[in-house]
């Protein structure tokens, strides 16, 4: 089984400088996981409250999510490459790191995509029926992102099933979303808007799922 960070209570005699080579990098990887869950959840709360100052707040932070996230990877990239003294395990946890990443900013993005939406007031012309649709997404996505928070950061791989399910949920709610849709309560140009952003929130789903796999290394990370 992969894991990004092993456990920091270590033998005294086991912690030598290359004995991990992620652990350090943790802090990092809190905050960018920290940051996207803010996005997605303050992305939500700026569409349906009508709130575009914070909307446009989301989406400057998305820049922000994508330089730490550079960063990272640079650091990483030249540690996996540039140390011929690092250990197996170091080098699948930096490995791992490298694989999770690209699934962290583009969710980051899916959250700034939602956030424009909510900066061009597009909240205030959905449909009730949309509008309660789309908050429930929200708070799912919200949920199923400390889920995979939970997987990749602190290493509860046992919560990688019930991850699936709350998938599940966003899918349901990308279904009975699209019924409405179609029921002509909003305009066309809402409508097709409103199809975008359900599909964002899917999408977010989608990658949790595939961040929860990559850490218990169903995806071949191992």
């Amino acid at each position: 089984m992969s894991r990004l960070f092993r456990s920091s209570i270590q033998p005294e005699d086991e912690r030598t400088p290359h004995a991990t080579s992620s652990e350090d990098l943790r802090p990092q990887t809190v905050r960018i996981f920290a940051l996207v869950g803010e996005a997605i959840a303050g992305a939500t709360h700026a569409l349906l409250a009508n709130d575009r100052e914070l909307a446009k707040r989301v989406v400057e932070a998305d820049i922000l999510i994508d330089e730490l996230v550079n960063k990272l990877v640079s650091t990483a990239e030249a540690r996996l490459l540039g140390s011929d003294a690092l250990d197996v395990e170091g080098r699948r946890e930096l490995l791992i790191l490298l694989r999770i990443l690209p699934e962290v900013e583009r969710n980051g993005d899916l959250a700034e995509h939602v956030a424009r939406r909510a900066a061009r007031g597009l909240g205030s012309e959905m449909s009730p029926r949309s509008r309660g649709l789309i908050e429930r997404m929200g708070e799912v996505a919200s949920t199923i992102w400390r889920e995979a928070t939970d997987i990749i950061i602190d290493g509860k791989t046992e919560a990688s099933g019930a991850i699936e399910d709350i998938d599940d949920e966003l899918d349901d709610l990308h279904v009975s979303l699209t019924a409405e849709l179609t029921s002509g309560s909003m305009s066309v140009p809402v409508a097709v808007e409103v199809a975008l952003m359900a599909r964002f929130y899917e999408r977010f789903g989608d990658h949790c799922v595939n961040l929860a796999r990559r850490q218990v290394g169903r995806d071949g990370a191992d």
